[in-house]
């Protein structure tokens, strides 16, 4: 088997902040190597400069035995490494297709070939999505954040010459038959040789596809050893460089008055039929499949998707609603979708947290920063300062400015959609210790998630969502993984 791809001594500085401090990462040929860190480990810029996308200051790289040193993506992937990246790199109004081909689309004659270029997208989505799940000929702004993400898995994979593919958190919108079906093709990749590098937060995932594994922590490797004789926990405290006794906090909680009521609510397409009640001091999430409605069924609680039946009743107002009125009602919602609607990346880090608490054209500049600076330090954001634009930030770091942004404006009923998506261990016991704070402060939590043992590990009742129809809510401490998707499939 071949060398694959070497990184030693790499190191990367932006401004006064040093992002890497010497990392050394071997990927070798016919493995997958998983790369893990906290938020702002430096596991990203170390991906960024293996693709591409900007040079080291210092280090060397191979690829294959030979010397790798690219100084664009396009060079990179000519060279052979692929880059699948969190945050999706697509042109949303490119068709499917022509994201997926993007750079090698077929040509005949001097035109484009549609026809070839469509049936090679379809090749390249065969393995990634059920058969006509995603129209090939659909612009990727119409498609769903996961489809977008299966998009940017396909493109990848499309390229002939790729002998390196890098994986940054591709799992992070996919359902569990997408995941297992990503799974079979990267180990498909595997036994033909490909050097597969696997950054995830999702260390069940990385026990399950992974060889071995390399821990970065603040800019530095600071382990590796193969997945086989590592336990979960043992990885745990690597990563965090101390062990997290209890990942789910949950208090003694005592459910209250009713502050939010749904009856048979329906929307344009999805949900159905959802009745729902939710109580003060209490945790309740939704669980189902992708496409089985749960974040259509937040969207139009918070007013951002159209109501068609049913009912919909905050406190003792019931009605159709907007986002601002809403917010002016005490409900605060956390999008799925980080980068086009949770937060603006544009702006700082302080207008993001202070936006919708009384407006950052209205707040004085040093208590916007006063507040701003209470949440860095709470949520041990790591961040410059409170005037920092958010887009700098870490994936992970920007997930806590969201979460922050609700606490800040002290809404009533939290909205959580997919919480601690894209957000490291250590950081994913904050947020679960926030949301158990939350709830024994009276306030009222519904939560949708993919991950089962968080809607587990810190819920009070689940309600499964199966094809845009809510069914009766499950006692969290009855409920596992087997009986909860059990619940999801059946017809």
């Amino acid at each position: 088997m071949k060398d694959g791809l070497s990184a030693r001594g790499i190191e990367k500085t932006f401004g006064a902040t040093r992002a890497l401090s010497g990392v050394d990462i071997v990927a070798p040929r016919g493995q997958v190597t998983a790369v893990l860190g906290q938020n702002g480990a430096g596991k990203s810029t170390l991906m960024t400069i293996l693709a591409g996308a900007q040079s080291a200051d210092r280090g060397s790289m191979t690829l294959d035995g030979a010397p790798y040193a690219p100084g664009t993506p396009l060079e990179a992937k000519a060279a052979g490494v692929a880059m699948v990246h969190q945050e999706l790199s697509l042109c949303p109004h490119l068709s499917v297709a022509e994201n997926i081909l993007l750079g090698a689309l077929p040509t005949r004659m001097g035109l484009v070939d549609w026809k070839e270029t469509e049936r090679l997208a379809t090749l390249a989505l065969e393995p990634l999505a059920e058969k006509g799940a995603i129209d090939v000929r659909a612009r990727v702004s119409e498609i769903s954040p996961p489809n977008q993400q299966i998009v940017e898995i396909a493109r990848a994979l499309s390229n002939a010459s790729t002998k390196v593919i890098i994986f940054d958190e591709p799992t992070s919108s996919l359902a569990r038959a997408d995941i297992e079906r990503l799974f079979s093709r990267i180990l498909a990749l595997k036994e033909r040789g490909f050097a597969v590098l696997y950054l995830s937060h999702f260390l069940e995932e990385v026990k399950q596809i992974a060889d071995r594994f390399v821990v970065l922590r603040d800019g530095k490797t600071v382990g590796e050893a193969d997945v086989a004789t590592t336990s979960i926990p043992e990885m745990v405290e690597l990563l965090a460089g101390k062990a997290i006794e209890n990942l789910y906090p949950r208090s003694e909680r005592t459910p209250k008055d009713e502050v939010l009521s749904l009856q048979a609510l329906g929307g344009v397409r999805h949900p159905k039929s959802a009745t729902l009640a939710l109580r003060r001091g209490e945790v309740v999430g939704i669980a189902g499949l992708l496409g089985a409605g749960r974040t259509e069924l937040l969207r139009a609680i918070f007013g951002l998707d159209e109501v068609k039946s049913g009912r919909v009743t905050i406190k003792t107002i019931s009605g159709s609603r907007s986002p601002s009125e809403r917010w002016a009602e005490g409900v605060g919602m956390l999008s799925e979708d980080r980068k086009s609607e949770g937060l603006a990346t544009s702006l700082s880090i302080a207008e993001n947290l202070t936006l919708t608490k009384l407006g950052r054209f209205f707040m004085a500049k040093t208590e916007m920063a006063n507040a701003t600076k209470h949440w860095i330090e709470r949520l041990r954001i790591k961040a410059r300062e409170p005037d920092q634009r958010v887009a700098e930030l870490s994936g992970g770091n920007q997930q806590k400015i969201a979460v922050a942004r609700l606490l800040h404006h002290e809404a009533d009923v939290l909205l959580l959609d997919e919480p601690t998506r894209g957000i490291d261990v250590e950081s994913k016991a904050q947020i679960y210790a926030l949301i158990d704070e939350a709830a024994l402060a009276g306030k009222a939590v519904l939560m949708v998630s993919s991950y089962l043992p968080e809607l587990i590990g810190t819920c009070d009742r689940i309600y499964v969502m199966r094809r845009g129809e809510l069914g009766e809510p499950i006692d969290a401490q009855n409920a596992t993984e087997h009986s909860l998707l059990l619940e999801a499939m059946a017809t």
